[in-house]
């Protein structure tokens, strides 16, 4: 309800539904096939990640923006991996959750400096998984400097003007 006020406030962002566990999320999503969708990432029934994964199956073009209390990379990981184009932390400011709604609509991805810095930190390492990590498939070099630039807090525009990207 919190995030249905903050997101009326803006006067140009259309609130179409409100779910409160995954099953009743994926279902909402179904029926009004939203441009963008937030979603917390725990949740009654089905968490945010599984809820992403299952409404993407059915409708890929939504953009859904994962919401969060903690930034911890394995949930971020997940996360991307299930089709989110955004993860924001709960006590984000709300520009930054307009950002990602918007990045999100556009059809890109939007992670905080602080979110992309743990993700570069992830897949930068030459050592392997730790002991108790999962095994992850590591990203090519270009990807990894889109990632350290995002980490460097350009907008996905001034990372494509910066390698040459349309």
């Amino acid at each position: 309800k919190g995030l249905r006020s903050l997101l009326e406030q803006f006067g140009d962002i259309e609130v179409v539904g409100e779910a409160a566990t995954g099953p009743e999320a994926a279902s909402l999503a179904t029926d009004t096939v939203p441009d963008v969708n937030s979603m917390d990432i725990k949740m009654r029934g089905m968490s945010g990640i599984e809820t992403t994964s299952k409404v993407l199956k059915e409708n890929p073009h939504i953009g859904i923006i994962l919401v969060a209390m903690y930034d911890d990379a394995d949930s971020v990981f997940s996360g991307m991996r299930a089709g989110a184009r955004g993860y924001v932390l709960k006590e984000a400011d709300p520009q930054e959750l307009r950002r990602a709604i918007e990045a999100a609509y556009r059809g890109e991805v939007l992670l905080n400096s602080a979110i992309a810095a743990k993700l570069l930190r992830r897949f930068d390492s030459h050592d392997g998984p730790q002991q108790g990590e999962v095994a992850y498939e590591r990203l090519t070099a270009r990807e990894l400097e889109v990632l350290r630039l995002l980490t460097e807090g350009l907008s996905n525009k001034e990372v494509a003007a910066h390698l040459v990207l349309s």
